[in-house]
């Protein structure tokens, strides 16, 4: 693989990273966060997540036993909203929708990677169910499913859990892979992603762990330092389209790749995992393929994280460890 500074092409959304692998060299002399510590705490009474407590909107939570779904209390988006008014270059317009809370379990530390394939299956039905429900309104352009793991990033509750946001218009990351898996399509009358993934099966470096139906590595133009992309082995435009045995693998996959992330960073790791999914009011979609983009913030274990600034901010994004290094390093974690 390319060696030296060079910069990589991200094919799902035509911008660029700059790969520095020399600056693995470089002694850390910046923050470092505490370490994340594993619990073991099936119900806690202060938290507004566990099965029969109350929120701190006033609700309670039902005793469930599986998973649950609720409309979020304190909710970024609302059913309906006032037209704002714009002048020239100030412009802004109306925006709606849904925002929900997706708990994962009862138990408040089960976290993704140490539940059972069948705990993770009805993670997987769930998450397919809001997607059904939700893009077949007519309000909905899009919804976006993800997971906040931890207080690094930003999660206000350690309750294992995820949200849903499903909005009136199509939010600008999903908008510019739908273009460029688009414009794939209609070059080539075959699917992005499953030419790359062919070629990153033939490469083989860049692989993390696999199944009978998905796959799961990291990408050539990863961003953060151990970030994965799951893809189905056929396409598949939404987590709807799956059969009940791609569910199951993609339920034995997940918690095996994020126990190896704990592994590899020895904490109960810290990340950002969101679906992409086709557009809600699509009317084909056989160029989408179903992809999940997993981003922990961690850059060397177990605390020290890296920082999209400066240069990132302002210019583009920039890595030191390569992804092919990322990828050996996650396979090994995962033994």
């Amino acid at each position: 693989m390319t060696a030296g500074v060079h910069r990589r092409l991200n094919a799902l959304t035509g911008e660029w990273v700059l790969v520095s692998p020399h600056r693995l060299a470089r002694p850390w002399q910046g923050e470092t966060d505490t370490a994340v510590s594993d619990e073991n705490v099936a119900h806690d009474p202060r938290c507004s997540l566990c099965p029969g407590n109350d929120r701190a909107a006033g609700a309670r939570n039902p005793p469930y036993a599986t998973t649950f779904v609720f409309d979020n209390d304190y909710p970024a988006l609302l059913p309906s909203a006032v037209t704002p008014s714009s002048d020239g270059l100030l412009v802004a317009e109306p925006e709606t929708g849904v925002c929900r809370v997706l708990c994962y379990a009862p138990h408040h530390s089960l976290t993704l990677s140490r539940m059972a394939p069948a705990q993770v299956r009805d993670v997987v039905d769930m998450w397919a169910a809001q997607f059904t429900e939700l893009s077949a309104r007519p309000d909905i352009a899009a919804v976006t499913i993800f997971e906040n793991r931890g207080a690094m990033m930003g999660a206000s509750n350690p309750h294992p859990h995820g949200q849903v946001w499903a909005t009136s218009s199509i939010p600008d990351e999903l908008a510019k892979e739908d273009t460029r898996q688009r414009a794939y399509w209609d070059a080539h009358d075959r699917t992005l992603l499953m030419d790359y993934l062919d070629q990153e099966l033939t490469l083989g470096e860049r692989i993390v762990l696999e199944n009978e139906h998905f796959v799961a590595l990291v990408p050539y133009w990863a961003l953060w330092p151990f970030e994965t992309l799951v893809l189905p082995r056929r396409v598949a435009s939404s987590l709807p389209d799956l059969t009940a045995s791609e569910r199951d693998a993609l339920a034995a996959l997940l918690p095996r790749l994020l126990a190896g992330y704990d592994a590899l960073f020895g904490v109960s790791a810290p990340y950002s995992m969101g679906w992409h999914q086709r557009p809600a009011r699509a009317t084909d979609a056989q160029h989408f393929v179903l992809h999940a983009h997993i981003c922990p913030p961690l850059v060397r274990p177990p605390n020290v994280r890296k920082f999209m600034v400066g240069f990132e901010m302002f210019a583009m994004p920039q890595r030191d460890l390569t992804p092919e290094l990322a990828a050996e390093r996650l396979r090994a974690a995962l033994g």
